[in-house]
């Protein structure tokens, strides 16, 4: 398993990036991106302690832990600024948080993500086809996810992703230690989201084509 969005107590998760690891390589995990929620305020906070220890923790538990950060609710005229800023304290996987149904995101911030220097635009809700069309352009990974409320729109992001030739990921977004997900629970999430076995078998070569890119 691969999951690119996950969340320590750096913001409101409930594990300390070291147990999260951890658990992640007890689990299965090949690889892990740390990417807790972050906006102007506190960015500069969360990446460097992050970066400090990923390399150390990737080292002691056997898998790959990438620092990343999840901007969420940021405005959007300030999305593409915040996430120039990630890339400069050292975010090797930026994450935007959609327009779940389930949150108040302010209308306009999946085309602003999509717009700016993302890999993943997460739980994007009732993408529109044009703004799938624009990640597919600029190659930008859209989420299908088995958290709960944020999954509702599964079906509609796989539908409108693949009908536009979007790049697909299935993620976590793991907040505590029953979130993390295994490769089989991820298999049966993409399949109820309409997928088939080689589009999730896709979406599992395209993060690993992430990981590949955050490393190089």
């Amino acid at each position: 398993m691969i999951d690119l969005h996950t969340h320590t107590i750096f913001s409101d998760g409930e594990l300390i990036p070291a147990e999260l690891t951890r658990r992640a390589a007890v689990a299965g995990y090949r690889a892990i991106a740390l990417t807790d929620h972050g906006d102007p305020s506190n960015i500069d906070l969360i990446i460097p302690r992050i970066v400090k220890v990923v390399a150390d923790l990737g080292a002691a538990w056997g898998l790959t832990v990438l620092p990343g950060i999840e901007l969420t609710h940021v405005p959007p005229s300030m999305i593409a600024g915040v996430a120039r800023e990630a890339r400069a304290l050292g975010a090797r996987i930026v994450v935007c948080h959609g327009e779940t149904i389930v949150e108040p995101v302010a209308p306009g911030t999946n085309r602003a993500a999509l717009e700016a220097d993302i890999d993943i635009l997460s739980h994007p809700g009732l993408i529109s086809a044009e703004e799938a069309a624009l990640a597919a352009k600029r190659g930008i990974c859209l989420e299908i996810t088995t958290r709960k409320g944020h999954s509702l729109t599964n079906g509609h992001v796989a539908r409108v992703a693949l009908e536009a030739g979007a790049k697909l990921v299935v993620n976590s977004d793991s907040h505590s230690p029953g979130d993390l997900s295994s490769l089989e629970t991820a298999r049966l999430v993409a399949l109820g989201a309409g997928m088939t076995e080689e589009q999730f078998e896709q979406a599992r070569r395209n993060a690993e084509e992430l990981v590949r890119k955050a490393q190089g």
